[in-house]
């Protein structure tokens, strides 16, 4: 079904791609035919049901919109298929899918709350699930975990910080855990201060700790010794 998917949106004009997915069939369009693709998917393939519609952030990259599709056939089959696109940071805005799908009305309201991210044409992109005072958008990474800050983190310690920890017991460099910026990058700051990168915490954190070893490395040292 994916393939019949592919060839009927290329058909229809739209430059779409299918991506590798653990799940559905992920196919990606251009933001300008996030609508055209949706039409097409469920007039001409037959996903004519709507599951669900929800974003990523990809930080510089922007903002991956995803939704989930389901044609129901041949009693209890069932074929699925992921539409996605990119909306760049700074003009994070598509077109809703409430014309096509009554079902997306809920889906996008959450997503615009939750990233920011506008609908063009939604009939009530209003608040759903946070307080109307609430500022920011929480499920964007460069979103502050305040209550990490004020309080200690309850996974794991490190190393020679638990309060069972004979004294003098080793402790490695401690990293923030997910949501917690580096105090130079948030927080209270002398007037006049330049402002801090507020993505630059989350592209810390989503980049690798340490440097994997290429394979067989080990070994040859080994060996060379």
């Amino acid at each position: 079904m994916s393939a019949d998917a592919l060839e009927a949106l290329t058909g229809a004009g739209i430059a779409a791609t299918q991506s590798d997915s653990f799940g559905p069939a992920a196919i990606d369009v251009p933001p300008e035919s996030w609508v055209a693709a949706h039409e097409v998917l469920r007039d001409a393939v037959g996903f004519t049901y709507f599951d669900f519609l929800s974003a990523s952030d990809e930080l510089t990259d922007g903002f991956r919109v995803v939704s989930h599709l389901a044609d129901f056939w041949g009693g209890s089959h069932v074929d699925h298929v992921l539409v996605r696109t990119l909306v760049p940071r700074d003009n994070a805005v598509l077109p809703s899918l409430t014309d096509l799908y009554a079902g997306a009305n809920w889906h996008e309201r959450e997503t615009h709350e939750m990233f920011g991210i506008g609908f063009d044409g939604h009939p009530n992109l209003t608040t759903l699930l946070l307080p109307d005072e609430f500022e920011g958008h929480p499920l964007r990474k460069e979103f502050v975990l305040a209550s990490r800050v004020a309080k200690p983190w309850p996974g794991a310690k490190e190393p020679g910080e638990s309060e069972h920890a004979p004294a003098g017991a080793p402790s490695r460099r401690r990293t923030l855990p997910p949501g917690v910026p580096d105090p130079e990058s948030w927080g209270p700051r002398p007037p006049g201060s330049p402002d801090p990168d507020p993505l630059a915490p989350a592209q810390a954190a989503s980049a690798p700790a340490r440097p994997r070893r290429a394979g067989g490395e080990r070994r040859t040292r080994r060996q060379s010794e």
